[in-house]
């Protein structure tokens, strides 16, 4: 298999995530599913409502949103590495939200399938997630 540097990963990514609307490469194991997208009474603003499924080992690689994401675990248990902050962990029936711009990553680090209801509330016309660097340790 042959094996592509870094920068033309980071670049491929980007391009997918732009022709996705939301999926990029570095993400294994896992798929975001648009339920409905929509307009809200918010000005320059429009909600999406996601499903999101991570195979055991899933990972979400490091991205922001151009809005606030508020995701409920509804089977599973995920965890959320936020940029600055210890990893926390999120069983079924719990919620988090990761505000707009926040360099986050998530991973299901059990040997079960996770399922999450992400919602998001963006910045109308933007990409749902945008790669961003894995923060410095």
């Amino acid at each position: 298999m042959h094996k592509f540097p870094k920068r033309f990963r980071a670049l491929s990514a980007a391009v997918l995530l732009g022709l996705s609307g939301g999926a990029f490469a570095e993400n294994q194991g896992l798929t975001r599913t648009i339920v409905t997208k929509s307009d809200v009474s918010v000005p320059d603003r429009e909600a999406i409502i996601t499903r999101v499924e991570f195979a055991p080992g899933g990972l979400a690689d490091w991205h922001t949103h151009p809005g606030d994401e508020m995701s409920y675990v509804a089977e599973g248990e995920v965890t959320v590495m936020v940029a600055g902050q210890a990893p926390r962990k999120y069983p079924a029936g719990a919620a988090f939200v990761i505000p707009a711009g926040v360099v986050h990553s998530a991973r299901n680090e059990s040997s079960a399938a996770t399922r999450l209801v992400g919602v998001y509330l963006l910045e109308k016309g933007k990409p749902l997630a945008t790669p961003a660097p894995a923060p410095a340790q």
